[in-house]
């Protein structure tokens, strides 16, 4: 029998929901990750992607984000 983690993952913004969906979709992290859509604001995940998932996120919160510390 094997063993499967499973991560349960909560998110209040459904744009955040969409881009672990895209990810998933087209296997950016080399495999499909999202064991169960559940609703709204919950997925299954596999516990094993975390680490590369979380990367992944920091990314994209990278890019969309501005520094704050400079004056315009």
């Amino acid at each position: 029998m094997k063993n499967i983690k499973i991560f349960v993952q909560h998110f209040s913004d459904e744009a955040m929901k969409q881009f672990l969906l895209h990810l998933d979709e087209s296997m950016t992290l080399g495999k499909k990750f999202i064991i169960q859509d559940l609703d709204d604001t919950h997925l299954f995940i596999s516990a094993d992607i975390l680490d590369a998932l979380r990367a992944q996120i920091d990314d994209l919160m990278d890019k969309i984000s501005f520094p704050t510390d400079k004056a315009f």
